[in-house]
């Protein structure tokens, strides 16, 4: 009886003390880490996220659970331990020994462009005899964009290298103020700007600078997210999007100076995208990350009052302005009536479904191009 007794007494002993051992240390030097293997991937692509543990103190952990949440646009699948509503929702369970490090591999897909984030976990553990769990949760940081596949289409495409050879065309017309190719006399419809002072005083006439012809033109982008309709066109919205990348993408490719500016709303800043000129691969992932940072919940601002001041008071002959709005309404086909009307080059990229073309004024239809999705 006596030996029955200490029986008891000492696992009881050993119940509360290895208790209060765990519920005092369970998480001291416990790290809990997420990272995704590339900072983006293209819509469509399959993308990895790591989970790593790292138990750095001696005690064991026997159970140890970790529960995330992020966008269901990430399809991880339906596999054990996730579910699947508004948001995605995921826990694993871990047997993380002493001074052990544990790292899981979890693939998914990309099926929509975004930037998305987990800034987040639960972690719930459980003493050596799983009778008790602790619960905390943890902040951790880390974010992944999904870029906007580039529209390909044979449509596109000819529309494109009519509007390219437009650009070749007139590239070598255009003088640049920062390289020269000599001195000339002074012809009286010279700029008094051009006149080399120097040169002047060295000959006692007047010798203007004469300056070499560019090989650059600029190119902006403008898009027109409004969808005011009942049935709304997500999919030509969307689309409008994967347009935009591509053309951005084909006049960066040629070394054009590029800018995008569109009313759709960015889900970090709050503001509408405009991302000024520039050249080369790294201004391209600039305007990657602002189309997949476009949240389409939020109600775009009115593109003629955003932009209409910038569009219309830039017409020079150096800037063609292309333009991808999947929608005609009145203030928008206004606004390239005014721009038309003072003399601006623009090629407007209307995505359309359905088989019915939109109908739309004769005075601009020279100046469009359907691309049906």
């Amino acid at each position: 009886m006596i030996r029955l007794f200490l029986i008891v007494f000492l696992f009881f002993l050993f119940y509360y003390g290895q208790l209060r051992l765990y519920r005092r240390l369970w998480l001291s030097q416990l790290k809990v880490a997420f990272s995704f293997a590339e900072d983006h991937i293209f819509q469509g692509e399959q993308g990895e996220l790591r989970e790593v543990i790292e138990n750095r103190k001696r005690l064991p952990l026997s159970m140890l659970k970790v529960k995330f949440q992020t966008d269901r646009r990430l399809d991880f699948g339906t596999g054990r331990g996730s579910r699947t509503t508004d948001r995605y929702y995921r826990y694993d369970v871990f047997r993380v020994g002493g001074g052990e490090r544990v790292t899981r591999t979890l693939k998914f897909k990309g099926t929509k462009r975004g930037y998305y984030v987990i800034d987040g976990a639960d972690l719930i553990a459980a003493d050596l005899l799983l009778t008790t769990s602790f619960l905390t949760t943890i902040s951790v940081r880390t974010q992944m964009y999904v870029y906007p596949r580039p529209w390909n289409s044979e449509e596109l495409s000819r529309a494109l290298a009519r509007l390219n050879g437009e650009i070749l065309v007139r590239r070598n017309l255009l003088e640049d103020p920062f390289e020269y190719r000599g001195i000339r006399e002074y012809q009286p419809f010279d700029s008094m700007r051009s006149v080399n002072w120097k040169a002047t005083a060295k000959t006692g006439e007047l010798k203007v600078n004469l300056k070499n012809y560019t090989s650059l033109r600029s190119v902006r982008v403008f898009f027109n997210l409004q969808d005011d309709s009942i049935l709304k066109k997500e999919d030509c919205v969307e689309a409008a999007i994967r347009i935009v990348a591509g053309l951005c993408l084909d006049f960066l490719n040629q070394g054009l100076l590029v800018s995008c500016y569109g009313n759709g709303m960015d889900m970090e800043s709050g503001r509408y995208v405009a991302v000024s000129s520039g050249t080369g691969g790294s201004h391209m992932d600039i305007i990657y990350r602002a189309l997949a940072r476009i949240d389409l919940e939020r109600k775009p601002v009115n593109f003629a009052d955003t932009f209409g001041e910038k569009i219309l008071n830039d017409t020079e002959g150096d800037v063609i302005t292309c333009f991808v709005s999947p929608n005609h309404y009145d203030d928008f086909l206004a606004l390239l009536g005014r721009y038309q009307a003072g003399g601006g080059e623009y090629r407007w990229f209307y995505p359309v479904s359905g088989s019915k073309p939109p109908v739309l004024p004769e005075a601009l239809k020279d100046h469009i191009q359907l691309i049906h999705i």
